[in-house]
């Protein structure tokens, strides 16, 4: 390979990356106001979220409660759980949480990658 096409493929790729950066960071943004409108009330931290007492009497401590603290929830449990409900948490349809913006709450919620 030619030292123009190794730049040309360099420059390609780089641009690739900066663009998926980009486009993470957009639907972090989205996930997290997703999860502000309708999760949050039950799911963020402290007392005063069902859901997240709930989590913490499950997990006894070996999982953080609050969602936005945990690192396993990968984006297909995330996807299951909100369109089919668990325990006394609903399911929520697809005009209530559009698959839009269940993708987007599922990549907000799902593990980091350093």
């Amino acid at each position: 390979m030619t030292i123009a096409v190794r730049v040309v493929v360099a420059f390609v790729a780089g641009a690739a990356f900066a663009v998926h950066a980009q486009d993470n960071a957009v639907l972090a943004t989205q996930g997290q106001e997703v999860f502000e409108r309708w999760c949050a009330a039950c799911h963020a931290p402290g007392a005063r979220h069902p859901g997240t007492q709930a989590l913490e009497s499950l997990y006894k401590g070996a999982k953080p409660a609050a969602l936005e603290q945990r690192t396993d929830l990968v984006p297909e449990l995330t996807r299951a759980f909100v369109r089919t409900g668990v325990s006394v948490m609903p399911p929520f349809r697809k005009t209530e949480i559009s698959d839009t913006d269940l993708t987007a709450l599922a990549a907000y919620l799902a593990p980091k990658t350093p």
